[in-house]
């Protein structure tokens, strides 16, 4: 049996879920250094594996297996450290790379893809805020929490995906225009990365 909030439930949904994704936080903020570093469609293609990430979340969450990390601190101290590590390694490679590096990035979309996709699966805190956040609207009485879970997870990944990825194709734009000062772009990507690794170790 499947079961899918009502309307009032995901309209609702869809306006908080909206006015969160609006807010520029860690996602929206790796989006426009991925696009500031590689160009619009990098951010764009960052976006994209932010959202599959958080659909990765989602899902874990419909089956339980968020609650479960939760009540284990010691699996979910290794993820977040794993995340900020990868974080901190991706900070490294920005600020080491060459202007030209960063030019010949506009092409590695698939690369733009997967940092977006392992940041976000190695965040520990998306897990929190879904686990949190999505069975607020959700009701038994309705039927499986599972499906209606899923329905409101694929809601929440689009818009986010279609704001961060707006977020993300204007810091390429950004960076087209002022594309001479590429070792610039890099150091402030690499900040941007470091900063967001350090948020996530301090917990």
């Amino acid at each position: 049996m499947i079961a899918l909030p009502d309307l009032a439930t995901l309209i609702a949904f869809l306006g908080a879920g909206v006015l969160l994704n609006l807010t520029p936080g860690a996602d929206v903020m790796f989006a426009i250094a991925s696009g500031a570093r590689g160009g619009a469609k990098a951010g764009v293609a960052a976006a994209a594996g932010v959202a599959s990430g958080s659909f990765v979340h989602i899902a874990l969450t419909a089956l339980g297996v968020a609650a479960a990390i939760r009540a284990m601190p010691g699996a979910f101290e290794v993820i977040r450290w794993a995340g900020a590590g990868y974080l901190l390694y991706l900070a490294v490679q920005s600020w080491r790379a060459l202007p030209q590096e960063a030019r010949a990035g506009r092409d590695g979309l698939a690369a733009a893809f997967r940092r977006g996709f392992v940041t976000n699966l190695l965040n520990p805190k998306v897990a929190l805020f879904i686990l949190a956040f999505l069975p607020q609207f959700a009701d038994p009485a309705r039927g499986p929490l599972w499906s209606q879970l899923l329905a409101l997870g694929l809601v929440f990944v689009l818009t986010g995906f279609c704001i961060t990825a707006a977020y993300g194709a204007a810091g390429g734009a950004l960076a087209g225009r002022i594309a001479r000062h590429g070792r610039a772009l890099n150091r402030i990507a690499a900040l941007v990365f470091g900063g967001l690794a350090v948020r996530l170790a301090s917990g």
